[in-house]
């Protein structure tokens, strides 16, 4: 059914973030020049920002900054879903061009961090700026130890860079640690220099637009809030689906896998928006302590039960789309015995007084059907049927909030078919954000750049529930390094995973939700 068109009410401007300098660590990596460049480019060119800001790129990379200028103009090309709607003008790059500066410096090199810090303090008394700085620490986790060390040394970060007119905050990348032990150390090490406030854990999911709306849904409608528990929902299904395989990246998925790469992190965060309770308000700690309190209440998956709660798989060859695709172990720099999953399906329960019982089924996949990242929320079915003569039973209403691609909430109920039978058809509403909006979502990195430089911490994940999540998975992870690992390769290459995984959830009577 058509989707009405909404017209927002006009908004107020919402005030501009503090002139400051932002210093993107591998200024030259696929995430500096595809994303957060970009993204950076696009809150100027949208009146995010002050017009004096320093955005600050340090590499080992031997340019300067006019090159560096023009590698950066060419992100639009390499990023075209950052809002192409509106393609933007050369005054628009020119305008963005000129904030931009280069520093090339080895990070091995421990006098270079007291070089980057005159280098800022050179740039921003030119421009009449205090020292009000944000770090974007992408840094592999061989060298952020060393790295984050140099940084407080030279009084980048740390007491020396705290004052009336001056502030740094810090960016972190994941991975978070490995397990839970090396969390703990990374988040002990975080905590020698750096407040709470002052660090910024991005899960870049947090800063898509449909999953901040995950809250909204639930505690601003009415209709749905009073349902949410395990006294009408049979279970939630929370997948993360790609097309992808692991795009050259052995040397990082080897180490991690399905697990440390996506439900560790992004899936967990998922699962703590659904189920949290209602904050007291709507400020960054009270959510936050809310979804801790949901990561702390997950039942504990020992290692002897990994195997029983828990489906993994390994990518064969196949076909994706219209393409013949390699297996995992055929992929460059893979290993070819390797026993890395690149498909894992998690059964979790949450025990506490609104969840009892109902499980929430955690999955992710490389090399599967569709790219597809969503939240299915399946309602127990009705207690009685009162109908005669029905073919089918009534199927289980379900109500998906569809995170990407197409970003947007759709419900299923049963309705009758017209005739003179009782037959019955589970028929859906759409809503779609495009079609509803006329707008394009900006990208996570926006949302979550600006929101750092303003201070809020609310789509940032804080330490403890680093810690709480690693507290849940590292136990599985154990379990499987003391069991047999699954006969590897177990799906093919554009598949909805193995069919043990089917036949897992099939047990309880149940189905994946697949697009």
């Amino acid at each position: 059914m058509p989707t009405e068109t909404i017209h927002a009410e006009p908004a107020l401007i919402p005030p501009l973030p503090d002139p400051c300098t932002v210093v993107v660590f591998g200024a030259h990596g696929d995430l500096a020049l595809r994303k957060l460049m970009p993204s950076l480019f696009h809150l100027t060119r949208g009146n995010h920002l002050p017009e004096n800001m320093l955005f600050v790129g340090f590499d080992r990379v031997d340019t300067n900054t006019d090159d560096y200028r023009k590698e950066v103009a060419k992100g639009q090309a390499r990023a075209p879903g950052l809002q192409t709607m509106m393609l933007p003008k050369p005054k628009d790059w020119d305008s963005f061009l000129k904030n931009v500066y280069y520093f090339k410096g080895d990070l091995t090199n421990p006098a270079v961090f007291g070089d980057l810090r005159e280098y800022l303090e050179k740039l921003e008394k030119e421009r009449g700026l205090d020292s009000k700085r944000l770090f974007y620490l992408s840094l592999p986790p061989s060298i952020f130890p060393e790295g984050f060390k140099r940084l407080a040394e030279a009084k980048l970060i740390g007491p020396a860079a705290r004052g009336p007119d001056k502030w740094a905050r810090v960016i972190i990348e994941k991975p978070f640690g490995r397990d839970l032990e090396s969390a703990v150390a990374r988040n002990a090490l975080v905590k020698t220099q750096l407040q709470e406030d002052e660090t910024y854990r991005i899960d870049h999911y947090l800063g898509k637009e449909t999953v901040q709306n995950v809250l909204f849904f639930r505690f601003a409608n009415a209709i749905f809030e009073p349902l949410w528990n395990h006294n009408h929902i049979d279970h939630i299904q929370i997948t993360a689906a790609e097309t992808l395989g692991i795009e050259k990246r052995a040397g990082y998925y080897e180490e991690a896998g399905a697990m440390r790469d996506m439900i560790q992190n992004h899936l967990m965060q998922v699962l703590s928006l659904v189920a949290m309770e209602p904050p007291v308000t709507f400020d960054a700690e009270s959510i936050r302590d809310e979804k801790v309190k949901v990561l702390k209440a997950l039942r504990p998956i020992w290692p002897k039960d990994a195997c029983s709660e828990t489906i993994r798989g390994q990518y064969g060859v196949g076909r994706v789309g219209r393409n013949e695709v390699a297996g995992y172990r055929d992929e460059l720099n893979v290993q070819p015995e390797s026993t890395t999953e690149t498909y894992v399906a998690v059964r979790a329960y949450i025990d506490n007084w609104r969840w009892a019982g109902t499980p929430f089924y955690l999955r992710t996949g490389k090399r599967l059907a569709k790219m597809d990242t969503e939240v299915a929320i399946v309602f127990k079915k009705t207690p009685h049927v009162v109908f005669k003569g029905l073919e089918t039973a009534p199927a289980n209403n379900t109500l998906v909030l569809q995170i990407q691609p197409n970003d947007g909430v759709s419900l299923s109920f049963e309705v009758k078919v017209p005739g003179s039978d009782n037959k019955l058809k589970s028929v859906p509403m759409h809503f779609r954000y495009p079609e509803a909006f006329h707008v394009e979502n900006p990208s996570a990195y926006e949302r979550l750049l600006l929101d750092a430089m303003e201070g809020d911490q609310t789509l940032f994940i804080r330490g403890d529930e680093v810690e709480a999540a690693w507290k849940f998975v590292t136990p599985i992870i154990h379990g499987w390094d003391d069991s047999p690992p699954p006969q590897f390769p177990n799906y093919k290459a554009g598949s909805w995973g193995p069919a043990a995984s089917d036949e897992w959830l099939a047990e309880k009577g149940r189905k994946w939700h697949n697009i």
